[in-house]
């Protein structure tokens, strides 16, 4: 056996049999009770192996005792430097923590607590300019609201007072005024969260709208009101060219805009109330031209109306043709540069050049107001004749025994229709101009009626 009292000379022990990493307690204890054993020997004699195991690890107890009594002041030494090391390192970084930490109440007062300050002011200031914001624009809508009733009263004068038609075109400005504010709901628009303050909603529903309906009411009923006949005054005739101006340029300007492309927009609310009255006047010719024909003794009073209904129609383009679109706040401004596309700009040149009797015209698919007045009633009027000669009688008799005197009643009545009211007549020498113009339309209207005269 190896000499213990040395550390430095090898030990009899095999360490590098334990210090294997695939050493095996097993198979170690296998090997010694096979070496000390005979395989076949019943029973094993397992005291020699156990005490070599046994004073393998008394060996290995004694030679550690050795080690560490002979090198326990080297030991203490370094555990004595490690622990001035460690304390020293301890005492430097809590110096440098200490420092970092009034550091950091430093910064925290400085710049993180005023920065609560400063992001509180910031939420507090931004919520007052909304607020001054929001209150400007209210403030701005009850003024343009107050303008409206004081407008609407001069619109609606009281009994013995003439009604001043041009408020309809200051309310209609002042409308659309609102209208700008109140639809501009996008975030930092004017108009954004005006639809949260009850006032707002009062103004809508107690000035605005009903406001707004009457002005549209007062221009329909102008717009059905307007009749221009042959014998009207110059003075008449300017007064209802001038009232009838004014009418179609409030429902231009209260024509729907919102949602609808620059390009694409017409003014609806004018379109409408022309063709209504287009509609009503046919309507009554038709109905009073079919009773006639059935009572040709009324025949003559029936033309005139449906001639003075015609002239109406007549006067009815000539002041269309004659009066330009307004300025409409809501529409886009004429190009003003050359980078304006193709599309945009024809359409702005449209809204600033044209009269209102092109989008009429192109509404109603026709080149002529009195052309479509004729066509339209000859289409009516010969489904009427048809049923007067179908049930037969003394009525259709004496209407086929007199239809050269009715065709000639009728071109006579389509030529007078189709002139201009002298009191709106734009130039002279229109008249045989006019006649020629019309030989179509005069020969669709008589035909409708002759025939089906058979």
């Amino acid at each position: 056996m190896a000499d213990t009292a040395n550390p430095e000379e090898p030990s009899y022990i095999d360490y590098e049999t334990f210090l294997s990493p695939d050493f095996s307690p097993a198979s170690f204890a296998n090997s010694l009770v096979v070496a000390t054993n005979n395989p076949n020997d019943t029973p094993l004699d397992l005291s020699t192996p156990l005490s070599r195991v046994l004073f393998d690890a008394q060996e290995v107890d004694s030679h550690i005792d050795l080690l560490t009594t002979r090198s326990a002041v080297p030991l203490l030494q370094y555990t004595q430097t490690q622990t001035a090391a460690s304390k020293h390192i301890i005492a430097e970084l809590d110096a440098q923590i200490k420092t970092l930490n009034d550091s950091y109440r430093q910064l925290e007062k400085e710049v993180i607590d005023k920065h609560a300050e400063a992001d509180e002011v910031r939420h507090v200031a931004l919520r007052l300019w909304e607020t001054l914001r929001l209150g400007r624009s209210v403030g701005r809508c009850l003024q343009l609201g107050r303008q409206l009733q004081l407008q609407h009263a001069e619109l609606t004068a009281g009994p013995g007072s003439s009604e001043d038609l041009g408020a309809l075109v200051r309310c209609s400005y002042t409308i659309l005024s609102l209208r700008e504010v109140l639809d501009s709901k996008a975030p930092g628009e004017e108009g954004h969260g005006l639809n949260r303050v009850d006032t707002i909603r009062t103004l809508q529903d107690t000035v605005i709208t009903p406001i707004e309906r009457s002005v549209r009411e007062t221009a329909d009923r102008v717009v059905r009101e307007f009749a221009v006949a042959g014998n009207t005054t110059f003075a008449q005739g300017d007064e209802a060219k001038s009232k009838m101006e004014l009418a179609l340029a409030a429902l231009y300007l209260l024509s729907p805009t919102l949602g609808v492309k620059p390009d694409r927009w017409t003014p609806r609310l004018l379109l409408e109330s022309l063709e209504r009255y287009m509609r009503s006047a046919l309507q009554t010719s038709i109905t009073t031209l079919s009773r006639s024909l059935g009572q040709l003794p009324s025949l003559d009073r029936a033309l005139a109306e449906v001639t003075a209904k015609c002239q109406s129609i007549v006067a009815l383009g000539v002041v269309l043709e004659s009066t330009k679109p307004p300025t409409h706040p809501l529409l886009p401004p004429p190009p003003t540069t050359t980078t304006a596309t193709a599309t945009t700009a024809a359409a702005q040149q449209k809204q600033t050049t044209a009269n209102l009797l092109q989008p009429l015209l192109s509404h109603l698919e026709t080149g002529s107001l009195a052309s479509y007045f004729w066509r339209t009633m000859a289409g009516s009027l010969a489904t009427r004749v048809q049923d007067i000669v179908n049930r037969g009688g003394v009525v259709a008799r004496t209407l086929k025994t007199n239809k050269g005197n009715v065709a000639d009643a009728i071109r006579l009545a389509v030529v007078r229709g189709c002139q201009p009211p002298s009191a709106l007549a734009a130039s002279k020498g229109r008249g045989k101009a006019g006649e020629a113009n019309w030989d179509r339309e005069v020969a669709v209207m008589v035909g409708s009626v002759v025939n089906n005269l058979r």
